[in-house]
């Protein structure tokens, strides 16, 4: 690799900031120097450099051609050093860990608990990346909280919890559902990858022959609990989604029946990885937390 051949920076400096400002005067202000280091500094530059970077006259200096074209690349380059060297130095000390998990999980019920871990471990830094629930792990995660059948090849799998899909919808309209028949004449807010859900649950309810009517359909569980909230219809979600809705009165669950899921929730990590700082306290947190759904 080739040496690089530059000229004194403080000299660069001395006269990007004097071809910004126009003037030596606020230059030397701004680098909390001399009128006569900064005229000094320039000299230098530009004997080093074998042209002239100002034309100086009574009263005026102004940029010589090369000047000109000189000044803008240098500008540029000292904002995105300052830029690097504030973002270097807001980089926390403590441990990052990040997270992988789907959106709803970490929209409906992570992140409104994150805090408890945040005033527990104040040094952690926990990023939260979010993907399909059931996406494998990314390299750059720290762990992952996913749900299937607890087997993903050359990973760690430990259980969270489990749920079970519950309708939920606005109190207005629980109140007009006395039984599950009633639900023909309300609108079913499905979730588009998982179909099976209110049929799984009509069955159960005795009601299969409702299996087929139709209703508006979304692309995840957090659009179709907004909606139910918003007053459009019935969902059917994980209870554990639907918690703090439940507790704030923004949702009410009509019926009692709740129809057990298939698949659990799963905290995995690599093996590698499990040393890493920051990953035992939040195992132990999630444990914790995964403990009040059961």
């Amino acid at each position: 690799m080739s040496t690089r051949r530059l000229p004194s920076l403080n000299g660069l400096r001395a006269f990007e900031a004097a071809a910004r400002h126009g003037s030596f005067t606020a230059a030397a202000a701004e680098l909390h120097v001399s009128q006569a280091a900064v005229s000094r500094m320039v000299k230098l530059l530009e004997e080093r450099l074998g042209f002239a970077l100002f034309d100086r006259r009574a009263n005026a200096l102004t940029l010589t051609d090369r000047g000109r074209a000189l000044r803008p690349a240098l500008t540029e380059a000292f904002d995105s050093i300052a830029r690097r060297v504030e973002q270097v130095s807001a980089m926390r000390a403590g441990p990052v860990l990040t997270v992988g998990m789907g959106a709803t999980v970490a929209v409906r019920w992570l992140i409104p608990r994150l805090s408890s871990f945040h005033l527990a471990h104040p040094e952690i830094e926990v990023r939260i990346a979010t993907g399909g629930a059931g996406a494998p792990m990314n390299d750059d995660w720290t762990c992952a909280v996913l749900l299937g059948d607890g087997q993903w090849p050359g990973y760690e799998a430990e259980r969270l919890f489990s749920s079970s899909l519950q309708p939920v919808c606005a109190p207005r309209l629980a109140a007009e559902l006395h039984r599950p028949a009633d639900l023909a004449g309300a609108t079913l807010l499905h979730v588009s990858h998982w179909g099976e859900d209110w049929p799984r649950w009509l069955a159960a309810a005795g009601s299969a022959d409702l299996a087929a009517k139709g209703g508006l359909s979304f692309g995840s569980y957090a659009m179709a609990l907004q909606a139910a909230i918003d007053g459009v219809g019935v969902a059917l979600a994980p209870r554990f989604y639907s918690l703090d809705d439940l507790a704030a009165g923004r949702l009410a669950t009509p019926f009692r029946l709740a129809v057990p899921m298939a698949h659990s929730w799963y905290l995995v990590s690599r093996a590698s990885r499990r040393e890493d700082a920051g990953l035992t306290p939040f195992r132990d947190w999630l444990h914790a937390l995964s403990a009040a759904l059961e």
